[in-house]
């Protein structure tokens, strides 16, 4: 089940969190990953964990904001394996302010990697992807992480679930012309609730910060009760999510949303 053997993965934001975990689980499966990220030293010391356990994975320095690091790592990729079966859109950010605190270079930083970044990866991979697609019962993929906040509003960042609300709507679009045009590229988006992760706690300090306090494990506690399951998500959680929309199992499923979120979105 979820099995990734011979299959390779280029994953951005790879370096840790979520993408981290993912690489490591894609590793377990079978794939061969290329971990792209601009954090390089994490970056190599995950590759190099990897290859100890017994997977096989490199490093590629990636900014997602960047056509030229998009066809480097490409080309990593198929240098190295001769083909590149799954792209995994990880990379983001999160500012945490209101609206009118956020400054418009603010949001172009973050336009430019919760947005720009999905767009290049998507348009820079997808003629390897096509290529890879015609040797696969099921074709190519592209997971896309995008969050509970682009199904419904946030409070803590607004301009973040504008973002996120983009990618899940990019992601119905591109299925549907990848799949019209018949080049076999399934595209799917992954919607995490609360994550502890770096990010995870950016959202705590937001959410006290919204209240003139620095308590942020009351935040947490807050955060916590808004997930029925009774407790928050951890990278695991949303990486074995990863794997099986990247595998064969999800191969009748593209333009479509998994949501991983403890409940959180059913209330």
């Amino acid at each position: 089940m979820n099995r990734l053997d011979g299959k390779v993965a280029l994953l951005s934001g790879a370096a840790r969190g979520i993408g981290g975990q993912a690489a490591r689980r894609m590793a377990e499966a079978g794939a061969k990953i290329i971990i792209g990220d601009v954090l390089e030293e994490p970056g190599k010391e995950l590759a190099k964990e990897i290859t100890d356990a017994g997977g096989e994975a490199q490093f590629v320095r990636l900014d997602v904001t960047q056509e030229a690091d998009w066809d480097a790592a490409v080309k990593v990729a198929t240098d190295a394996h001769g083909s590149l079966d799954i792209l995994v859109n990880n990379a983001g950010l999160f500012l945490g302010r209101d609206i009118e605190e956020v400054s418009l270079d603010d949001w172009h930083r973050l336009v430019s990697v919760n947005l720009t970044g999905v767009f290049l990866g998507t348009k820079h991979c997808a003629p390897a992807l096509r290529y890879a697609a015609k040797n696969s019962t099921h074709g190519s993929a592209i997971v896309n992480l995008a969050s509970i906040a682009g199904l419904v509003g946030s409070q803590l960042d607004q301009l973040y679930s504008m973002t996120k609300g983009g990618v899940t709507t990019f992601t119905k679009a591109t299925a549907l012309s990848f799949g019209r045009k018949g080049d076999r590229i399934r595209v799917n988006s992954i919607h995490p609730g609360v994550i502890e992760t770096d990010m995870g706690a950016q959202t705590f300090t937001a959410r006290a910060n919204m209240v003139g306090s620095n308590d942020t494990e009351t935040a947490r506690q807050q955060a916590l009760n808004m997930h029925p399951i009774g407790r928050l998500g951890v990278a695991d959680d949303i990486a074995l999510g990863i794997v099986f929309l990247a595998s064969d199992d999800a191969g009748f499923m593209t333009g479509s949303g998994l949501v991983v979120d403890g409940g959180y979105t059913a209330q």
